[in-house]
């Protein structure tokens, strides 16, 4: 069972974030220059929410203002739903496709330590897959598997 913690190992723990207080303009340009989908929203060492292209495209024309006056926390979806490393994939899956999220924050000893996202979920799940097959092939034929 591949946990949280094996996909951080891998990916690495990396994370961008903004204030609550930052423009949802400064938020974009920031998610434009690192190439990402959503940021962790930050105060102190809380996490308090995620802002998310989807937040910025369903929210703001909606409420009529701009991008340049409105502040992050304005938009940000909270409470944010949260795993820890011990947490499984399978566990991962599940809460994303109930919640519709697609990006969670990893959170250990309170302290925010990765961001994981449907795309490294997926590519776990799918990885286990494959050592499984590869494992009952080898089981079944008597010999290691080759790929190829």
């Amino acid at each position: 069972m591949t946990t949280v913690k094996q996909i951080l190992d891998t990916k690495g723990r990396n994370y961008w974030s903004v204030a609550p207080k930052a423009t949802v303009y400064e938020a974009l340009q920031l998610m434009a220059d690192k190439d990402i989908g959503a940021l962790m929203v930050v105060e102190g060492r809380k996490v308090v929410g995620i802002f998310s292209e989807r937040d910025y495209a369903r929210k703001v024309i909606l409420k009529g203002r701009s991008s340049k006056e409105m502040r992050v926390s304005e938009l940000m979806t909270s409470p944010v739903f949260a795993v820890t490393p011990d947490h499984s994939v399978e566990d991962c899956m599940a809460l994303m496709t109930a919640k519709k999220l697609r990006h969670l924050p990893v959170i250990d000893d309170n302290v925010l330590s990765g961001v994981i996202s449907i795309g490294d979920v997926i590519s776990a799940y799918i990885s286990a897959q494959k050592i499984t097959i590869r494992d009952l092939e080898s089981f079944i034929y008597g010999t290691e598997y080759q790929e190829g």
